[in-house]
């Protein structure tokens, strides 16, 4: 073999090599950071709560308005709350655990307006007893604002009542002057 074909084939083998060396350093970097990943999970998991309320796979951008929401600054109470944690459903989620309160259908209706979807848990001694995939229902009443400034809800002392036009995106109409409003429109009630 000439000196010049033992030079190419030594390149050759040099830059395989190179590329082998590579590829198995971005395998290491991906397997540590997958680990660094489930590490900074186990540290942020939140701890257990005896008596009250979990709510899990909320969008991550959704978390503390469903706390505004909730009015949980005046709980009085341990409430735990994390966002943007890995969620192989939702790729990223947040979650709050709400110590000594059970929600009453209000507060879950109003949850499932802002965020359909969300998983409800009803804590006792520890114990999920009760695990629900929230659903957006078929009526909303009393809890959304209508848009339209002539509407009777507006007008007077009446309830708002409206239907479900599409859960996905949500869209609801209502009752009463059958003004159809969309998710990013909706204004709830205080």
């Amino acid at each position: 073999m000439s000196s010049e074909n033992i030079f190419k084939e030594n390149l050759f083998n040099h830059k395989s090599n190179k590329n082998l060396a590579q590829e198995l350093n971005d395998a290491n970097l991906a397997q540590e950071s997958k680990q660094e990943i489930n590490d900074e999970y186990q540290q942020m998991k939140l701890g257990k709560i005896k008596e009250g309320t979990v709510l899990d796979h909320i969008p991550p951008d959704l978390c503390f308005k469903i706390i505004n929401l909730l009015n949980l600054e005046q709980h009085g109470r341990v409430i735990s709350a994390a966002t943007n944690l890995t969620s192989t459903k939702m790729g990223k989620k947040g979650m709050i655990k709400i110590s000594g309160k059970i929600l009453s259908e209000k507060e879950v209706n109003r949850i499932v307006v802002v965020a359909p979807n969300v998983t409800y848990s009803t804590i006792t001694d520890y114990q999920a007893v009760k695990k629900v995939k929230l659903k957006v229902p078929q009526e909303i009443v009393g809890i959304v604002k209508c848009n339209n400034p002539n509407c009777i809800t507006n007008v007077e002392s009446v309830q708002t009542k409206f239907k479900i036009v599409s859960e996905e995106p949500l869209k609801i109409k209502c009752n009463y002057c059958e003004r159809t409003t969309v998710k990013e429109e909706i204004k709830l009630l205080m």
